[in-house]
């Protein structure tokens, strides 16, 4: 056995793995803009309902069509990232036990 030969493919599979938690991180910051995303047209929606007695939606249907179908297409944008995301996460924590699987070196620091 090469010691140099292990420690450079001991560095290699750590590199793999500190890149593919990077990546699982990168799908973490996805979340958390697919929830912001998600939850802005929610907000407005309250706001809509909040202040309806002060207007009559016969009178401004032409403002509301517009912005409730920019806020489904809000929704629909929050919802793809987060499945996205979280398939995504997933998949790295899948290739990320292949990896301790099938190398036992790492195995004691990755949980």
């Amino acid at each position: 056995m090469n010691p140099d030969k292990d420690r450079k493919s001991a560095n290699l599979i750590l590199s793999e793995v500190q890149l593919l938690l990077a990546e699982k991180r990168t799908s973490l910051s996805a979340i958390r803009t697919g929830i912001a995303v998600f939850v802005l047209p929610l907000s407005v929606l309250s706001i809509l309902i909040a202040t309806s007695k002060f207007y009559d939606v016969a009178q401004v249907i032409h403002l509301l069509a517009p912005l409730l179908t920019i806020c489904f297409a809000l929704v629909l944008l929050g919802c793809f990232l987060i499945i996205r995301a979280i398939v995504r996460i997933r998949h790295y924590d899948r290739l990320i036990m292949k990896i301790k699987m099938e190398h036992s070196i790492i195995s004691e620091f990755i949980d």
